[in-house]
């Protein structure tokens, strides 16, 4: 009787339910923590991501499973809920002032969104995914996690937690990532270039931004409008003046609250034999070159605009065009003060960082008015 009891309390237990895909899927895991931790690669990221993915992969746990507390966070990435809650406290986090100075970066921030077309053409050509999917694989390339859900849960919802993990993953990593490209493409001549102050940028000039990008990208993509519309929803409660409580209760709190439900939802959603599978493999590959290309677009962009303006534009803050805010940015600004510690690029490079979140909000605009039927 004790044995038998024995062997079925053993039988239930995680350790004997233990497969191997579970086993990778852990280690993964724990390696985010590590990078998160004990490395500093964003950890309001990383580490609810990296938890969820542990919980969901312990076996026997039913985190993930139909009915499990994860898997009701995850209805709400489904729904379309969560990423546009996730701009409206960017959007009150967002200083849009050095785009409206230097709009001349609009064009880094879109210079970045071009790893997104070309990862969508390869994966449509050298992958076999169809043209949904494909344009979810390509928008990992924006380093934007919550455009990344929403538009795959419109267009290709079956891929989600790919490409969700994908993108929130190469967020984190954009300090790994991008530095080897950057120097790559440059001189030492163009990383020590010192740019001019920017211009003051008036109240007046931050309250009509917002207004005026919302009426015309929706106008133009009406597709857009709940990406676009909550971010500078959220732009205006902060810089009007006059709803300083919405401002940061969208900044802090709720975008706290958001970013956990997202996390945790997102790493769930990575359970060993459904994730470890060939699509996702090409998916994590895609996603990584659709950012590599994004990145090497914006510095290159960098290059022809400081050729033109006569050597007075770093090329680094073109990398900052991919919209992961404000980590971007601050890479252009680390990389550039490796060469020349007294330069600062930072509000140099916010401009292309924040230009890109409206970029990728764009860009998942038009590839879901051409693909998901509006």
């Amino acid at each position: 009787m004790i044995r038998e009891t024995l062997i079925e309390f053993l039988g239930s237990t995680g350790i004997l339910n233990m497969d191997y895909k579970s086993a990778i899927m852990i280690v993964v895991a724990l390696l985010f923590l590590y990078l998160a931790i004990n490395r500093g690669f964003e950890p309001l990221l990383l580490v609810p991501i990296a938890f969820g993915m542990l919980l969901s992969n312990l076996p026997l746990s039913g985190m993930f499973d139909e009915g499990g507390l994860f898997n009701h966070f995850y209805q709400l990435n489904k729904l379309g809920i969560l990423p546009p809650l996730i701009f409206m406290g960017v959007g009150a986090m967002t200083d849009f002032g050095p785009l409206i100075a230097n709009p001349k970066s609009l064009l880094l921030g879109a210079a970045a969104q071009f790893g997104i077309f070309t990862s969508f053409l390869g994966a449509i050509l050298f992958a076999g995914f169809n043209a949904q999917e494909s344009a979810s694989i390509g928008i990992i390339g924006g380093a934007d996690g919550p455009t990344a859900i929403f538009l795959t849960t419109q267009l290709a919802p079956h891929l989600l937690g790919a490409v969700a993990v994908a993108a929130y993953s190469y967020m984190a990593l954009v300090p790994v990532i991008q530095p080897p490209i950057m120097k790559l493409l440059t001189t030492k001549k163009e990383r020590i270039i010192k740019m001019e102050q920017l211009r003051p940028v008036s109240q007046r000039e931050k309250i009509i931004f917002p207004i005026m990008v919302t009426i015309l990208v929706t106008l133009i993509l009406p597709a857009a409008a709940p990406l676009i519309g909550m971010l500078m929803l959220g732009n205006l409660f902060k810089e009007s003046g006059k709803t300083l409580r919405l401002s940061d209760t969208a900044a802090n709190a709720l975008v706290n609250i958001v970013t956990i439900l997202l996390g945790v939802s997102v790493g769930a959603s990575a359970v060993g034999p459904t994730f470890l599978v060939l699509d996702t493999i090409q998916i994590v590959i895609l996603g990584v070159f659709a950012f590599m290309i994004g990145t090497a677009a914006g510095v290159l962009l960098g290059k022809l605009m400081n050729v033109l303006s006569g050597g007075k534009i770093n090329p680094l803050i073109g990398s900052a065009g991919v919209s992961a805010v404000p980590m971007a940015a601050r890479v252009s600004q680390k990389v550039g003060q490796a060469e020349l510690p007294s330069n600062f690029l930072l509000m140099h490079a916010m401009g292309p960082n924040v230009a890109g979140v409206i970029g990728s909000a764009v860009s998942a605009g038009v590839l879901l008015s051409m693909f998901g039927g509006y």
